[in-house]
């Protein structure tokens, strides 16, 4: 498939349960392989929210917006292939109404789950600690440069620490695989070859839009950011204020990751996207040719709407 003269689509992913989501700037379509090994894919209209309400398009508000919406079409796509890979979906009878009722409910109580979850392990927990230390080490206490740079570490730690665990669990290694297969065929696709096979193989699956070094950037931000953040000396209300500042940090941390995306071939953009690379290393390992051949079939529901 020739893609020369597409390339102004600006196209992202994300690894699925046996398979890979792809979102255009007009569609988004999922691809994932069933038990059975066939192909399955859905593919829907899209037309983000900031393109529909145009003040929403600011810098920074366009962050907060995206990284919200990205969110939700992540774990859609990522409840639609748990149902398609174990066979649930093929199985179930035809959708009733009680049934819609159940499974929103269900997405909506997930969603709220996995938030609380990455506020108490990224969040409380950091917080937690640092003032902990403070403790042991009364310097920390007396410099908020210092404070927050703990807690940045701390928090960074944790984070690698997760990932590395979730790593050597089999389900999400499987994913991290899809991971690979997805930057690798958006790679070709930036540079207008054929999507086939043979050219996404020797493309690198590691991107510099890719959510993981958003992540990073934005546990980097954090610091710098909560630096010009007084700190109170209630745990609670110190716990809060740095939670009111987290869709700034998500604003700060998409302009940056745009900025860098545009530049990534200048020595500064390098330097800045090269934690969030080497990070990948982690989130992202070697697919095989099914896997690349699932990223494909997304990819091009995704550029053919």
């Amino acid at each position: 498939m020739d893609v020369k003269g597409k390339l102004d689509l600006a196209v992202g992913g994300q690894a699925l349960i046996e398979g890979v989501m792809m979102r255009s700037p007009s569609c988004v379509a999922i691809a994932v392989r069933r038990p059975d090994g066939t192909i399955v894919i859905k593919k829907k209209p899209f037309k983000a929210i900031v393109s529909r309400v145009k003040f929403l398009g600011i810098p920074v508000l366009r962050g907060i917006v995206g990284f919200l919406e990205s969110i939700i079409i992540g774990m859609k796509a990522l409840n639609f292939s748990a149902q398609e890979a174990l066979g649930d979906r093929q199985n179930a009878p035809a959708a009733t109404k009680t049934r819609k009722i159940i499974d929103s409910a269900s997405f909506t109580l997930s969603v709220i789950v996995s938030l609380l979850m990455a506020i108490f392990l990224f969040k409380f927990v950091p917080l937690f600690a640092t003032g902990q230390l403070q403790k042991v080490f009364p310097q920390i206490g007396k410099s908020t440069l210092l404070f927050n740079a703990t807690d940045g570490v701390i928090r960074i730690f944790i984070f690698l620490s997760y990932i590395f665990i979730l790593s050597r669990v089999s389900i999400f290694k499987r994913v991290f695989e899809y991971h690979g297969a997805e930057h690798k065929s958006i790679f070709t696709y930036e540079k207008g070859l054929s999507l086939t096979a043979e050219n996404v193989k020797p493309q690198s699956k590691h991107h510099p839009r890719c959510g993981t070094s958003f992540i990073v950037i934005m546990l980097f931000i954090s610091i710098i950011i909560l630096s010009f953040v007084p700190r109170n000396p209630v745990f609670l209300i110190n716990f809060l204020h740095r939670l009111s500042i987290v869709p700034l940090i998500m604003g700060v941390g998409y302009e940056i990751l745009k900025f860098s995306a545009r530049w990534r071939e200048k020595m500064i953009m390098k330097a800045l996207t090269y934690p969030g690379l080497m990070t990948q290393r982690l989130t992202t390992k070697e697919p095989d040719e099914k896997q690349m051949e699932v990223a494909l079939a997304a990819l091009k529901a995704a550029i053919e709407s």
